[in-house]
């Protein structure tokens, strides 16, 4: 017993060793190059159901709806707070959403984060960015926003 007891602090030290001279630059290989956002949209209250995906841009991938959600971005340099907000009619339903978003644009960071009290508001906000279903969305009813 007494060499296998000998032998584990062994091993621990060999491998302390190794993960130690493991290059410092490794760290940096993690961060997804481009414009990159990863997008989040939560039903309810903070109990309740989310989906997330993680929008690129180079080229669009991550959800249903990416290219049309990178066109909008790249027209808003990245903010989706400069997204032109669509001409909409939305149901004065209360089903709230949160939109929730940080990644980086050209270079710099990107944080967003907005409750909207359903999604049609959402959508007619932001757009494709928070489109995250699968199917073909319907959006909102076009019109006048009340």
């Amino acid at each position: 017993m007494t060499k296998t007891t000998m032998a584990v602090p062994g091993a621990l030290l060999a491998a302390i060793a190794l993960l130690s001279a493991a290059p410092a630059q490794a760290a940096a290989h993690r961060v997804t190059p481009g414009n990159w956002l990863y997008v989040t949209v939560t039903t309810g209250d903070a109990r309740s159901s989310h989906i997330s995906r993680l929008l690129t841009c180079d080229p669009p991938h991550g959800h249903a709806h990416a290219a049309r959600a990178c066109e909008e971005l790249a027209a808003a340099d990245g903010d989706i707070t400069r997204i032109p907000p669509k001409r909409t009619f939305c149901p004065m339903i209360y089903a709230p959403v949160t939109a929730d978003a940080h990644g980086e644009w050209n270079g710099r960071h990107v944080e967003y984060r907005h409750a909207f009290g359903n999604a049609c508001g959402l959508e007619g906000e932001t757009g494709a960015v928070f489109a995250l279903s699968e199917q073909a969305s319907d959006g909102p009813t076009p019109g006048l926003r009340s």
